[in-house]
């Protein structure tokens, strides 16, 4: 049948189950009861601390079929995935479920586990890489399940995925398991996705190469939360980590998009005192924030916060006295995690504090501003941003639904035309982001709004603006590039791409060979 979308998904998924379809981003307003915390009584003498995974393997309770849990904040530096499905895998285990927040390149090794059956269902709010290429390839037993990242926090806090074992990458760690992530070789900031699995998961194991005596001192996750501490040489490499400073791009395409989002901003109205702000670590959203930024001191305007993935470009905002504090659920650049250990008013967040909409408030709700991405938006603003022009998986929605559903003014920035490929399509190949949720699309050749966002078409039919419909640029886009071909693909569901509220948007479907 087709959803609201007009996307065809079935009621029932081989390996998924019954679907509860897409039915609009305010549809499920109830929320769904937590399940029950799970509590275990650590004695006096009890030690937590191993120095060997075979010896920590021996007294887990590991079986055929089980869930685990991991995150992502080590990026595509991190080691303690592979390093613990290697063991797993040795001790010949099947059938198992991965939990993990993002997926990248770095991840390759447990392609073969996929191929092997060791590995048959994965969950994941991005997937990039050869993982990615495996599961499009039609490798893994069962769909993949794509989340929002407020959508992984849902799935654990409901029971809906009820994870048997984490194991938490910690950058520092005390022999008890009070944990931080801005101290250490590793420090990679916030931890705020692996507390959903700390608080959920029945036993959970924190990772680290850099122990330090009891109590540490800066304490992120508390000891109450960790079942063992396994004391390793590395937990990642700081290369994939961190790249040192991001970079605003040099593109005069790119700079050209980030002018006009600044200027519509401004005409915007929502660039006042209190305003919130939130966008990615891109080469053209940097280049809108320092535009932002000098409007915002130009106008003597002081922000409330500014919050998501947070770059060491936000943090010099903070720090000039821009906005008055940061949210953050992961550090990107090594600027972030400095300030993440020094400034009190930059606050880590959960994950499920950042964008869960089954909680009694996220982040997210809070948000002014929002500038985002796109792989493809069609004319119903409908944004893909987890397959590729090929069909292939990516990518993945992470905070791209939840903050769109949350903010007032959802912009989607990117160039109209890139390497010969519009942008603009008539039915993109997969839909991340519905388009009732998104305000504006923002290109080098225009502006389009959401004819649904009547209040902003109003407010810029006399702009100077080059105010354009979206059917207006993707002829233009096609002027440019011709009308594309399809992508084909066979008839096998690899994916599934759950909205927010865990009803499905989207399903994508094996590349054809």
């Amino acid at each position: 049948m087709k959803n609201i979308l007009g996307r065809e998904i079935p009621d029932f998924i081989e390996g998924y189950g019954k679907v509860t379809h897409y039915n609009g981003y305010l549809a499920n307003k109830m929320g769904t009861i937590k399940k029950d915390f799970n509590f275990k009584s650590i004695n006096p003498y009890d030690n937590k601390l191993y120095t060997d995974i075979s010896k920590l393997m021996d007294v887990l309770p590991l079986k055929d079929g089980m869930t685990l849990s991991f995150h992502h904040h080590l990026r595509n530096g991190d080691y303690v995935l592979n390093f613990v499905m290697k063991e797993i895998a040795q001790r010949g285990y099947k059938n198992i479920t991965i939990v993990a927040s993002s997926i990248f390149p770095c991840h390759k090794p447990i392609v073969e586990y996929i191929e092997k059956g060791v590995i048959t269902q994965i969950y994941a709010g991005y997937i990039s890489g050869p993982v990615a290429q495996a599961i499009s390839e039609g490798k893994l037993q069962k769909p993949a399940i794509m989340h929002t990242h407020g959508g992984r926090a849902r799935l654990m806090e409901t029971g809906e995925v009820k994870v048997d074992i984490a194991f938490v990458a910690a950058p520092t760690s005390d022999e008890y398991g009070n944990i931080n992530g801005v101290e250490g070789k590793s420090a990679c900031g916030a931890l705020g996705y692996a507390h959903s699995d700390v608080e959920n998961a029945h036993l959970v194991v924190a990772i680290t190469d850099n122990l330090v005596s009891f109590p540490n001192p800066i304490i992120e996750i508390n000891q109450t939360l960790i079942d063992y501490v396994l004391v390793v040489e590395a937990i990642g490499d700081p290369k994939g980590i961190v790249s040192g400073t991001t970079q605003i791009t040099k593109n005069p395409i790119g700079l050209k998009v980030a002018d006009l989002t600044a200027k519509f901003i401004e005409q915007s109205g929502y660039l006042k005192d209190g305003v919130s702000f939130q966008t990615g670590a891109g080469g053209i959203s940097l280049a809108v924030a320092a535009e932002v930024k000098n409007l915002m001191k130009n106008k003597n305007i002081v922000g409330s916060f500014a919050a998501g993935g947070i770059t060491g470009y936000i943090v010099d905002m903070y720090k000039e006295g821009l906005f008055k504090a940061l949210f953050d659920v992961q550090c990107f650049d090594l600027e972030a995690i400095k300030s993440a250990k020094e400034n009190p008013n930059h606050i880590k967040m959960s994950a499920s504090m950042y964008a869960n909409c089954n909680n009694k408030g996220a982040v997210v709700n809070k948000l002014d501003i929002v500038i985002l991405g796109a792989t493809e938006i069609d004319t119903a603003f409908n944004v893909n941003v987890t397959t590729g022009s090929d069909g292939i998986i990516m990518g993945g929605s992470g905070g791209h639904s939840d903050t769109a559903a949350g903010s007032k003014l959802c912009i989607i920035v990117s160039q109209l035309v890139n390497a010969r490929i519009s942008v603009l399509k008539e039915k993109i190949t997969t839909i991340t982001t519905p388009g009732e949720t998104v305000d504006v699309l923002v290109t080098e050749r225009g502006i389009a709004i959401n004819p649904l966002r009547e209040d902003l078409i109003e407010k810029f039919k006399n702009s100077n603006l080059p105010i354009r419909t979206i059917e207006e640029l993707k002829e233009i886009a096609e002027k440019m590039t011709g009308k594309e071909k399809p992508i084909e693909f066979e008839e096998k569901i690899v994916a599934i791409v759950q909205y927010r509220d865990g009803s499905v948007v989207d399903v994508v479907k094996q590349i054809k060979k």
